[in-house]
């Protein structure tokens, strides 16, 4: 999102296999991340630098943790080097994870069926309105 408004999102199957959750977030985060960089890049492109970090919500704060904490390597060795560039980015204080709870997790909305509750709270947030709405 860039101020209210949407501007990119993406819901595919991962190509890779993972061996648990952590990981499967882990590299979720990471891909979010090398979406957020091209952003980043882009929007330099055409004069509008970002000032600190671009803030990334996870809903799992393993991954968080695992983002952070360079030192978890006996838990983390079988990740595949090309997602711990998301640990130097951190480090960097260009991207910052923040934990957002699951019920809380607008992209939620485009990958899972969810409540009634949950669908209109979520359909309220994105600006999304019915046609009953309009008329």
């Amino acid at each position: 999102m860039m101020g209210l408004g949407d501007i990119s999102w993406s819901s595919r199957k991962q190509s890779i296999v993972t061996l648990s959750t952590t990981e499967a977030k882990f590299v979720g985060a990471a891909a979010c991340v090398g979406q957020a960089i091209w952003m980043r890049k882009v929007l330099e492109e055409i004069h509008f630098k970002q000032n600190g970090s671009t803030t990334i919500y996870c809903d799992s704060s393993s991954a968080i943790r695992l983002s952070k904490n360079v030192i978890q390597h006996g838990r983390s060795k079988h990740i595949d080097v090309k997602f711990h560039f998301l640990r130097d980015l951190t480090k960097d204080g260009v991207i910052d994870l923040i934990f957002c709870r699951s019920d809380n997790q607008l992209a939620d909305v485009f990958t899972k069926s969810l409540k009634l509750a949950s669908f209109l709270k979520f359909r309220k947030l994105l600006g999304v309105c019915t046609s009953e709405t309009n008329s």
